[in-house]
């Protein structure tokens, strides 16, 4: 006797055995890791998205959350499992995992018990997704992406921080709020470690193309009436703001990924300030991860805008190099 189904539906082709061409894969399904995720589907950037993570209840939940909102996603298929099979053929990986900052904990603090947990994702997503490209996102980002190119052997311009993008989004927010502007009509960057020595460009930023340096010589120094300088102080302390206030960051996270996704999948050559190898640009010496403006396509980061720094930001810039090879130097095990 014929089934429901087969009295519904008569084939005219058989299944496509074609795999996806855009899947993204989330490790780590905490509250950045499913951040993240949505933001991504929502943005209908994924046709196919896989989380992992080590907590299988959690894991198994936030799948069965996600397909029962099918109806109003375009991602045909979601699929999860604690074993990186399940992450086969991404195009995509944003890592997310590891342990969380705490309240009045520098990124910088995290290091190497984070280090610990990618000596284990990362060989795993290269096994199964060999042609990826990595979003890393788990703090010390600048760092943790340095550890994940060491340990996956894959080219530098496939191993991308999610580095100041975040920073960079939130100094607009901020600015624009001042100037009373939307944040999309204020340009403004913030360079280097995703941390407590960003470095904000304040010889770039500008309003339609009129130079706010020019306005004003002193702004963002210590000179300043005016009191600029405030603006880079709240970006730096937003993050531990936020995570005294309700206990973690994820919402403004998640979207600044997803953004990232969006410029790969879609091959749109996007400039964003992003983590990537800086060797031998601004003096810098050692293999360290910090955010320049990078442009962003379907291979990575496909080139880095030369940005015009003076001295003083350059100086800032190479400081941070420093800080961060001061901790890298010291890893163990990679």
């Amino acid at each position: 006797m014929a089934t429901v189904q087969e009295k519904l539906i008569t084939p005219v082709a058989g299944a496509s055995s074609e795999g996806p061409r855009n899947k993204v894969t989330v490790v780590g399904v905490g509250q950045v890791g499913m951040a993240c995720a949505v933001s991504i589907l929502l943005k209908d950037l994924a046709d196919e998205m896989a989380l992992v993570d080590v907590i299988e209840d959690k894991l198994k939940g936030e799948m069965m959350d996600l397909l029962h909102g099918s109806l109003f996603l375009k991602t045909p298929k979601i699929v999860a499992d604690k074993d990186y099979a399940v992450t086969a053929n991404s195009r995509i990986v944003v890592v997310t995992a590891g342990v969380r900052q705490q309240e009045g904990e520098s990124r910088l603090n995290l290091v190497q018990r984070n280090v610990n947990i990618f000596k284990h994702i990362i060989p795993q997503i290269v096994k199964y997704s060999p042609n990826c490209i990595l979003i890393v996102v788990s703090n010390p980002v600048d760092i943790l992406t340095y550890v994940t190119w060491k340990l996956s052997g894959l080219p530098q311009h496939r191993v991308i921080g999610s580095g100041c993008n975040l920073d960079s989004a939130r100094f607009r927010y901020l600015m624009a709020e001042k100037l009373g502007i939307h944040a999309t009509s204020f340009n403004g960057w913030i360079l280097g470690e995703h941390g407590d020595s960003s470095v904000p460009v304040w010889s770039g930023a500008n309003v339609a193309g009129v130079n706010l340096q020019k306005l004003n010589p002193d702004i963002g120094s210590d000179k300043d009436p005016e009191g600029w300088k405030e603006m880079h102080k709240l970006v730096v302390d937003s993050a531990y703001e936020v995570i005294k206030l309700k206990g973690y960051t994820n919402w403004a996270i998640g979207l600044s990924v997803a953004d990232l996704t969006e410029s790969i999948v879609k091959n749109l050559s996007r400039i964003h300030p992003v983590s990537t190898m800086v060797k031998g640009m601004y003096g810098i010496n050692d293999e360290v991860y910090l955010s320049l403006p990078c442009v962003l396509n379907n291979g990575g980061v496909s080139s880095v805008i030369n940005t015009t720094l003076t001295d003083d930001e350059v100086a800032k810039l190479t400081k941070s190099a420093e800080t961060l090879w001061g901790i890298q130097k010291d890893l163990k095990d990679l």
